[in-house]
């Protein structure tokens, strides 16, 4: 069992070592005088909370392999750590910190700190230098986008690659991020810290100098083919054979070193997904020999020449896995595989990790099983040793930033454990550069709660740059000069999210049961948020992690712990505040009180107390199979209590005060005016907090009829902004289909919850979207009747609400994001304060119909709906509102100034509820 300890100072018996520690200077309040200490209990060196030199571990576990163990110098190569116990922070490397502003601007155009789409500045200096701030958050490695020189600025898109992701020549360093020495320093400084190195890496594409804007044959690809210059005037890639691509040209043709296609239109389609271009860019031909071996031997020399510790492998779903096995094994002698590469080095667990962007909706596994299929093959052979977990990245945002049921996550680490061969492998994350920070829709309790969640359960944990400093920009700068910044340097070791970060970071790396160990979910709540409970296991040690993911207090009840009654649970971590230590009741069972969005961590002791006797009785009546229309009444008995509560879903909020009869019966009706879904399982428990007894939980199903209020049919073709003067994207996704126009609006009501459905011209889900709908935002502004005043502003949309309409609550969705604002705060840059539960929402592609359900919960519980407002704009998000251009780009519409004019290209007129 884990013994309960303090904080991680006094957690060990030290013993000086006599090193000096690489990673702080002497006397600087955090690693006393510099040395290295070991504990004589043989389960840590540790160099204290900010240092990495060495991971501490669990009770009795060895240290693993650091490259302290070589001593404190500066080297490139270092043996690969037991990857399962890092931690990875990952920078987007423009936007983090500009070490050398002398390489900020090349003279192309490209460099505009102002502008989001250009280079901002950042460079691999920039990282060097704040690697004392990285560590300090108790970081073990740093994940760079890739450093490889890149096409500078892509004028078909109007876009920058100062990203990476869009490779020019993939053996050298770009010239805005530095020189190859710059990464070499940058490599030897995180080694000598004890840390490690992750470079990101594409085999799938380069960038974009080619495409098909009047159309494709697939028997003739010279046809309609067009190269664009980019903002060099260059036309392809500056290194062979990846320069080699013209399809006009004969012999280039038929070398073959690029599939000459368009882009993907259907990613249904197996033969699209690896033959078809990604987003334009030029799509590589990685089953022909030449490709893989040119490929083979440029990332292999990262690892050789800089002493790359592992690669995350970007669009590793466009990619076939035969190979990305030529990839990771090919036997070679003269270019070999990454394997034999970094075996060559001292690296034998030499970690790739792939990016498979797929998220399952609530109780599928449909992307896990794909994902998985790139760990493994058909065949049971190996592909790569890990997989980005987005699955359980789509499952922490929806319970803890978007309130669904806690059910949902509990049923995501299930999954996780039974559909993953290798799950501690697969880095977890919350924020990344692909997708919106958490803060964007979600509070910063919410946040927190995420962040403990990765943790403490199974896989590496990645925290993106930013995320311990409260960003809600996907990529704005960390530096006073860069885009977003707000003309502030963001390197805070005193922001409350960064302190929080630094604890969390500690539990896990104190305790190696969080990295080693495996999850049972032992309580979750199926109809709202609630509890979620799950016990970490691993060799005999066990410790208990419970959430409460309302806004509400809670109930954890019932709570079958699988340990003796009378064990003490001590009190490891909590969100705010360590917790008080508890015990086990009689019953192997554990009921208490969670406070709003609480997360604690009790680790089990051998300590076993004798439970008290049972001094009372509370049991509640069975309750009939069939689903109620309506509020029920519930029966049972008490004895030994004057008054106890009667809790439905675990919502203490609205849980009834009960006083037995003189005999002991009781009986209590029950409100079902939130539950909605017919198809969700309720719960209902009797519980005494004094003398601490818990009835059996019931369950329950309701179906309540919903009143239609509104059915307000929308002008076909009038999708084109104010005045008419907007244009779609230029791409096919969006021409071909005006996914934005809105067509028809009914709203139906039942008790205090909403249901709006929304006809659209047509729905598609071109690029896979977990909520079944893209290429369209919507903003559903609702107005109460029997509340404040509210805003008027439609925020970061350039507009205000129509006919005087003022909003208590926003709803902002789209294929990937579903997110709901209250007023308070909202302004034309700032969207309001973030509201869970969300809305719940469902697709019918049959009909073009999008369903979103406000529950009453969601709405501030509303007296009435009578005389409430509610008005419906369409636009697109992509990590912010989309762009708005003169004229209209690939992925932006035009006719407009998105600096000025209103982000709108269909809307409603204001529906009023009789």
């Amino acid at each position: 069992m884990i013994e309960g300890r303090g904080p991680l100072r006094s957690a060990v018996t030290v013993e000086s070592t006599g090193r000096t520690c690489p990673a702080m200077p002497r006397g600087d309040g955090m690693h006393p005088g510099g040395k290295v200490s070991k504990a004589s209990s043989g389960w840590a060196r540790d160099c204290l909370l900010a240092c990495a030199c060495a991971v501490p571990a669990a009770f009795g576990a060895p240290a693993p392999a650091s490259p302290f163990d070589a001593g404190a110098r500066e080297v490139l190569h270092v043996p690969s750590p037991d990857w399962r116990d890092q931690v990875i922070y990952f920078v987007m490397t423009d936007r983090f910190d500009n070490g050398d502003p002398r390489n900020d601007d090349q003279g192309s155009g490209e460099y505009d700190p102002a502008d989001n789409a250009k280079y901002n500045g950042g460079d691999l200096a920039g990282i060097r230098k704040r690697l004392g701030y990285i560590q300090g958050l108790g970081a073990t490695a740093v994940w760079i986008t890739p450093p490889v020189a890149n096409q500078w600025w892509n004028p078909r898109v109007r876009y920058g690659g100062y990203h990476g992701y869009w490779a020019e020549d993939f053996g050298a360093i770009d010239a805005h991020l530095g020189t190859l020495d710059d990464y070499r320093n940058l490599s030897r400084a995180l080694h000598g810290r004890g840390m490690y190195l992750v470079q990101d890496i594409v085999l799938n594409h380069t960038g974009d100098w080619f495409s098909y804007p009047h159309g494709w044959k697939q028997d003739a690809p010279a046809a309609g083919f067009v190269l664009t210059p980019d903002g060099r005037g260059r036309t392809g890639p500056a290194r062979l054979p990846f320069s080699r691509n013209d399809a006009r040209d004969p012999a280039q043709h038929a070398e073959s070193i690029y599939h000459w296609t368009p882009d993907i239109t259907d990613y249904d389609d197996p033969e699209q997904l690896i033959d078809y271009q990604l987003a334009g860019l030029d799509d590589l031909d990685t089953g022909d020999p030449v490709v893989r071996r040119a490929l083979r031997d440029a990332y292999g020399g990262w690892i050789r020449d800089v002493g790359v510790d592992a690669f995350r492998l970007d669009t590793a779903f466009y990619v076939a896995p035969a190979d990305l096995q030529d990839f990771m094994y090919s036997e070679d002698a003269d270019s070999p595989g990454m394997v034999r590469v970094a075996k060559n080095t001292g690296r034998r667990e030499f970690l790739v990790f792939g990016e498979g962007f797929g998220i399952d909706r609530a109780y599928q596994d449909v992307q896990e099983r794909r994902i998985e299929g790139y760990v493994r093959d058909a065949g049971g052979r190996p592909v790569l040793p890990g997989m980005l977990n987005f699955p359980l990245y789509g499952s922490l945002s929806d319970v803890f930033a978007r309130g669904r049921p806690s059910a949902e996550l509990g049923d995501r680490i299930r999954t996780m454990m039974a559909r993953h061969g290798n799950p501690h492998l697969m880095p977890s994350f919350v924020d990344n550069h692909d997708v919106d920070r958490f803060l964007a829709g979600g509070s910063e309790a919410g946040l927190k709660q995420a962040l403990l969640a990765i943790m403490t359960l199974p896989g590496i944990p990645v925290v993106y740059y930013g995320t311990e400093q409260g960003f809600t920009g996907q990529r704005a700068a960390m530096f006073a000069r860069g885009h977003g910044s707000g003309g502030r340097d963001h390197f805070d070791a005193d922001a409350p999210l960064y302190r929080y970060l630094q604890r969390a970071v500690a539990l896990r790396r104190e305790h190696r049961l969080f990295s080693r160990g495996t999850p049972t979910v032992l309580k979750e709540n199926a109809a709202a948020p609630g509890a979620l409970a799950y016990r970490m296991s691993a060799e005999g040690d066990s410790a208990l992690v419970v959430f409460n993911s309302s806004d509400r207090e809670a109930l954890l009840d019932n709570l079958e712990t699988g340990l003796a009654p009378g064990t003490i649970l001590r009190g490891l971590f909590g969100i705010s505040g360590t917790p008080a230590d508890i015990a086990v009741g009689r019953d192997g069972k554990v009921s208490m009180r969670l406070p709003a969005r609480s997360g604690s961590v009790w680790a089990a002791t051998r300590t076993v107390a004798k439970p008290a006797p049972a001094a009372a009785l509370l049991a509640l009546s069975a309750l009939p199979d069939h689903a109620f229309d309506g509020d029920f009444v519930a029966r049972g008995r008490a004895a030994g209590m004057s008054s106890f509560l009667l809790v439905a879903d675990g919502d203490l909020a609205t849980a009834q005060q009960v006083q037995p009869s003189a005999d002991g019966t009781w009986r209590a009706t029950v409100d079902t005016g939130s539950m909605l879904d017919p198809a969700v399982p309720h719960e209902l428990v009797a519980w005494s907090e004094t003398p601490g007894v818990t009835s059996e939980p019931r369950r329950f199903r309701v179906e309540r009829q919903w009143k239609l209020l509104a059915d307000v049919a929308d002008p076909d073709g009038d999708d084109h902004g104010p005045g008419g003067r907007y244009q779609y994207p230029g791409d096919r996704g969006w021409r071909d289909h005006r996914q934005l126009d809105i067509r028809r609006i009914r709203v139906s009501a039942a008790g205090g919850a909403l249901k709006i459905d929304l006809q659209m011209h047509d729905v598609t889900a071109q690029w896979s979207p977990p909520n079944g709908f893209d290429h369209v935002a919507f903003n559903v502004f609702v107005q109460l009747p029997d509340r404040s005043a509210g805003s008027d502003v439609m925020p970061l949309q350039n507009a205000g609400l129509p006919d005087g309409m003022h909003w208590q609550y926003r709803l902002r969705a789209n294929g990937w994001t579903n997110s709901l604002f209250a007023s308070e705060g909202a302004s034309a840059t700032n969207e309001g304060r973030p509201v869970a539960p969300g809305a719940g929402l469902t697709v019918d592609a049959e009909t073009d119909t999008v369903r979103f359900v406000l529950p009453a919960k969601a709405l501030g519980d509303p007296r009435a709906l009578s005389g409430a407002k509610l008005y419906v704009a369409t636009w697109d998000y992509d990590g912010g509102y989309r762009a708005l251009q003169a004229e209209a780009g690939t992925h932006a519409f035009g006719g407009g100034d998105g600096r000025r004019d209103p982000l709108v290209m269909d809307d409603t007129d204001v529906i009023v509820l009789p």
